[in-house]
């Protein structure tokens, strides 16, 4: 086929009870692209990025960095990894180069599929219009055939079918195979890409071979949420989905999804078109690279506490960089921590997302404290405790001992998961070391 380029994107918003309000119109030109709100869009429902974007009409030129010539809250709903390997798939299957593919283009290809509220038309050519019912486990043994780069033929039905439900659901970032599904309660094993009115919305990740925990890396994480739940840290809502015994999984995470607002059946009946709220990442947000380290905690506080207005949430957001020094959590990047906006313009924090033991071969931090990548000193982090809004230190260091408290319970969660003894064995010795690392922030 022809590839001709994307010029132009209207922008949608998805509100909370899944009606669609247009935002504004993107543009391409030799200069870069631009973005105008709708003359109406900000006095309803305020602006999309307050720290990048301009609360006016005026035309606003997209940075050529660090988001492909996008703006940050538009690059938000791009995938990255996964998501564009199976692009790029999609694209070659078509005579399309990927480097002919501009960030407009990719737009197009998400469309109305992305994280977020946000969609984006006319939509792609090349986009999949999927309405079938999958088997969760033909589309897990497919995407890790994907990730593992070895096409299996044992799959049941049509793989290229198959392909193209992944494809479909493969807008999330990250670089792990996964797929955004929806799925009925009622039949947990089968699944679809698009939502009917009963389904609920998951992200459900696969495991592969080639990952730093293997197949037992949704069984890990499910443990971490649990412990986040208790640290009170407000994690997503999940679920342990079992899976096939060629996967070599005992079990995929599903994480729920929690862009999407669950609609009643009763009076809404004949739409499939879910609520949704606007999700913001701070890498968006504050325009940082989530590919090298370039957030700071010190930073993420600030605007965390500017954003939603609330010295509450300041304080939420170090305690979660607490549990993620003291848990090897290091792959803390800036696409890990997320905003949501409402209906009304006001912010919250997105849940405790992507939480779970991810150690750098040189125990350095995606995202600093205070400019320290691995063992901040006390007075560093006491500094950190103030800009988040603790009255004293003692404040700050007694969630900081029951955080570490609650992490002392790895072990005994870990086993009654099913995950192996030399896995438990090997992270809870990482603990051992973060907390003999750290253990000034402890001392009286």
């Amino acid at each position: 086929m022809r590839f001709k380029p994307v010029q132009k994107l209207v922008v949608s918003r998805t509100l909370s009870k899944g009606d669609v309000v247009s935002v504004g119109t993107l543009a391409q030109n030799r200069q870069g692209v631009f973005f105008q709100y709708n003359t109406h869009y900000l006095e309803r429902f305020g602006n999309l990025s307050p720290f990048t974007l301009t609360a006016s009409t005026d035309l606003q030129l997209a940075p050529k960095q660090p988001h492909g010539g996008l703006h940050g809250v538009f690059s938000d709903s791009l995938p990255d990894g996964w998501g564009l390997l199976l692009q790029d798939r999609m694209f070659r299957q078509h005579g399309i180069l990927p480097k002919q593919v501009t960030a407009m283009d990719r737009l197009a290809f998400v469309g109305s599929r992305g994280m977020g509220a946000l969609a984006f038309a006319p939509e792609s050519e090349l986009q999949v219009n999927d309405p079938n019912n999958y088997e969760i486990a033909a589309l897990g043994l497919e995407a890790q055939a994907l990730f593992d780069r070895t096409l299996s033929d044992e799959l049941d039905g049509n793989p290229q079918e198959v392909f193209s439900a992944l494809v479909a659901a493969g807008s999330s970032g990250g670089a792990r195979p996964k797929a955004q599904l929806f799925l009925n309660p009622e039949n947990p094993k089968q699944c679809r890409t698009h939502a009917k009115p009963g389904d609920e919305a998951w992200l459900v990740k696969f495991t592969s071979k080639n990952l730093t925990l293997g197949h037992e890396e949704g069984l890990c994480e499910a443990v971490y949420l649990q412990l986040a739940e208790q640290a009170n840290l407000q994690p997503p809502g999940w679920q342990l989905i079992q899976a096939p015994p060629r996967s070599g999984a005992k079990a995929w995470l599903a994480v729920k999804r929690f862009d999407y607002v669950s609609l009643p059946l009763n009076g809404r009946a004949n739409t499939a078109m879910p609520g949704k709220l606007h999700m913001h990442s701070a890498c968006g947000l504050l325009d940082a690279d989530f590919r090298t380290p370039s957030l700071d905690y010190e930073e993420l506080i600030k605007a965390s506490r500017q954003l939603c207005k609330s010295p509450a949430v300041g304080q939420l957001q170090f305690r979660r960089a607490m549990f993620n020094l003291f848990s090897a959590n290091q792959d803390d990047h800036s696409k890990n921590w997320s905003f949501l906006q409402s209906d009304d313009g006001s912010w919250q924090v997105a849940p405790f997302y992507d939480a779970t033991f991810s150690p750098h071969p040189f125990n350095e931090h995606a995202t600093a404290f205070a400019g320290y990548g691995k063992q901040p000193p006390l007075k560093t982090i006491q500094r950190l405790a103030a800009t988040a809004g603790f009255s004293s230190w003692t404040q700050a260091q007694r969630d900081i001992r029951e955080t570490v408290e609650i992490l002392c319970g790895f072990n005994e969660i870990a086993r009654l998961e099913g995950v192996r003894k030399s896995t438990v064995d090997a992270i809870q010795k990482t603990l051992e070391q973060r907390r003999k690392e750290n253990s000034t922030l402890l001392r009286s």
